[in-house]
């Protein structure tokens, strides 16, 4: 079994089907969701101490914080090829 990963700055990877969602950070709703996967210990930093431009939220209900842009991790998301489609 092989998972597709996704560049989400600095090095950093995440497995693709495990993405539920990428969001802006800024509303309040989306700050407090933040807060308390930081109260969990279900926040997972890879700004590299960046500004936070981009939230995803995994199947695992992780919380994800990436330095780039959401548009940028999409587009990167579509651009990798599909391991299915190369077997």
């Amino acid at each position: 079994m092989s998972y597709r990963l996704v560049h989400i700055g600095f090095g950093n990877m995440i497995v693709a089907e495990r993405i539920v969602a990428i969001i802006h950070p800024n509303s309040a709703p989306i700050k407090r969701l933040k807060e308390e996967a930081k109260d969990q210990g279900r926040l997972i930093d890879a700004t590299q101490g960046r500004k936070t431009r981009a939230i995803l939220v995994t199947d695992s209900n992780h919380v994800v914080l990436s330095a780039i842009q959401p548009e940028t991790i999409v587009n990167r998301f579509e651009e990798e090829p599909d391991n299915e489609e190369n077997k």
